[in-house]
């Protein structure tokens, strides 16, 4: 029997998500940084772009989660299924996903920061006088 309402599963799983979405970020701002990438800089920067919108955003949903008193916890994890405990003050419940989906799931909040991301790079001030 499921517990949560609607908004407090959409409220959870964009949560959980997201946080996966900012841990791929990192990793790959740091495979750049640490890289010989010819278009570092660019690619530096709408990585940078796209992980502090992500982080803004979990934020807010953190701040929501908090206001309704909710957790979200792993449970279990194999090479097909990882679940969660959605933990809220009236219940709690399990949720199972299948790893490829999650997977999918945080490719597609890739895609939403990525079209997020500023089209511009950094800017550079010329230093010719």
């Amino acid at each position: 029997m499921r517990c949560l309402s609607e908004s407090e599963y959409k409220l959870g799983s964009r949560f959980l998500f997201l946080s996966m979405a900012i841990v791929v970020l990192q990793q790959d701002i740091r495979i750049v940084e640490e890289g010989k990438h010819k278009i570092k800089a660019h690619l530096l920067h709408t990585l940078q772009s796209m992980e502090k919108t992500a982080l803004e955003e979990r934020r807010q949903l953190r701040i929501q989660l908090r206001q309704r008193n909710m957790q979200i916890v792993t449970a279990e994890k194999n090479d097909a299924f990882t679940t969660f405990l959605f933990i809220t003050k009236e219940c709690e419940e399990k949720r199972n996903y299948f790893n490829p989906a999650i997977r999918k799931k945080v490719e597609a909040i890739l895609m939403e920061l990525t079209q997020k991301a500023p089209q511009s790079g950094p800017r550079h001030t010329s230093t010719n006088a």
